[in-house]
């Protein structure tokens, strides 16, 4: 059972292995995004996104994350809203963004969505080898082998 510091650690280090999340304006239905990640900037996740996409309206958002081993899983509640700082997305821009904005970082179509949390659930499943034979052959998972969960208001890993 990891700690919650732990927990906070595994979600940067999976995050930037997958860093694909499902993210919903409250209201509207989520929609798959790819965050970047900026480790000088703790809470905060950004978005490239048009701005005629309904995320780019901004407020009360949340951001659901499943590792790509499906072994961690997190849910972030913050706010949502636009922050076309130049530094900020010259920093964060790459061969991904370029594909969606073909005007490059001048493209008239770019928006920078800055996603600030404010406190989120994480999970982490025991995937040690007894904890996946059990869930294979419906073995009983005994107290304390259910692995981890913090909710935290905070993500910063210190």
């Amino acid at each position: 059972m990891a700690d919650t510091a732990q927990l906070k650690t595994d979600l940067w280090k999976k995050m930037a292995a997958s860093p694909f999340v499902m993210f919903g304006i409250d209201g509207e239905h989520s929609e798959p995004l790819t965050a970047q990640l900026d480790p000088d900037q703790v809470d905060t996740l950004f978005f490239f996104v048009g701005k005629d996409n309904r995320a780019a309206k901004g407020g009360a958002a949340m951001v659901q994350f499943v590792s790509k081993g499906h072994d961690y899983f997190a849910c972030m509640a913050g706010a949502a809203r636009i922050e076309n700082d130049f530094a900020q997305i010259d920093k964060l821009w790459n061969k991904q963004a370029e594909a969606w904005f073909p005007g490059g970082k001048d493209d008239p179509n770019l928006a920078l969505l800055r996603f600030d949390i404010y406190n989120a659930q994480l999970w982490e499943a025991d995937m040690s080898l007894s904890g996946k034979l059990k869930m294979l052959f419906g073995g009983k998972i005994k107290s304390g082998e259910e692995g981890s969960h913090a909710a935290v208001n905070t993500t910063a890993e210190s």
